[in-house]
């Protein structure tokens, strides 16, 4: 079953911060009760450079500026960051919190049993948004597969316990996805495409966006698309 909590869970499959996610965003920013403060954390992309993540902070921050939205980027970049006074105030300040894309892996190690952690499920059992895209969707689930190794999965934040989330579905080739599909039975596998949004709120799964998200469940294969509520098994 889903946590209920009183916030916004939403998973993104790939593309943050481009225009075709804009409307997702804005629909994002309206669930949010008073003025939308947004921090972005692109921690998931330090492993890929020098300059990425700033790269990465920079999008995201002109991204939401352009919706209207008060939006700081969060530099929170090695594990020691994520106890640092500053850094956990600054998300504790904010109401939207989103990670961008990069290495699940290492966006996992670096927040878990943090204080920075602990901010970021404070916002939203408040009722704040919490938004992941590619690695950032990936954290957010019971378990995440340790690629490219796809018979293993390794322990995520749970914050969706049932389900086993894969992103940039539509770019994966069919062989694969379907060699995925038969992988693993005891979770939910949620395959979810590219500028598309997995949303719960209030318990409830919606779909958003301009692609789709296929359930694998069992050996049942479900696909679904904008405005479609997605019925997650107990």
């Amino acid at each position: 079953m889903s946590i209920k909590t009183p916030g916004t869970l939403a998973l993104i499959g790939a593309g943050e911060f481009l225009p075709p996610i804009a409307a997702v965003d804005k629909m994002l920013l309206e669930r949010i009760i008073g003025t939308p403060r947004v921090v972005v954390l692109p921690t998931a992309s330090a492993p890929d450079g020098a300059g990425v993540p700033e790269r990465c902070a920079k999008m995201g921050v002109d991204h939401f500026s352009q919706l209207g939205a008060a939006v700081e980027a969060v530099m929170l970049l090695q594990r020691g960051d994520a106890d640092d006074t500053n850094i956990v105030s600054q998300i504790a300040a904010a109401n939207f919190v989103y990670f961008s894309g990069g290495k699940p892996s290492y966006l996992l190690e670096t927040l878990q049993d943090t204080a920075a952690w602990q901010a970021i499920m404070h916002v939203l059992m408040e009722g704040g948004v919490l938004a992941g895209c590619s690695a950032g969707a990936m954290v957010l689930g019971g378990e995440l597969f340790d690629f490219p190794r796809l018979w293993r999965t390794i322990p995520a934040f749970g914050l969706a316990p049932e389900i086993i989330v894969i992103p940039h579905f539509d770019e994966i080739p069919t062989t694969l996805s379907s060699t995925i599909g038969l992988t693993r039975r005891k979770l939910t596998l949620i395959g979810i495409d590219g500028s598309t949004a997995f949303v719960r709120t209030n318990g409830l799964w919606n779909v958003y966006g301009r692609g789709g998200v296929t359930v694998f469940s069992g050996n049942k294969k479900t696909r679904y698309h904008a405005g479609d509520q997605v019925p997650l098994p107990g």
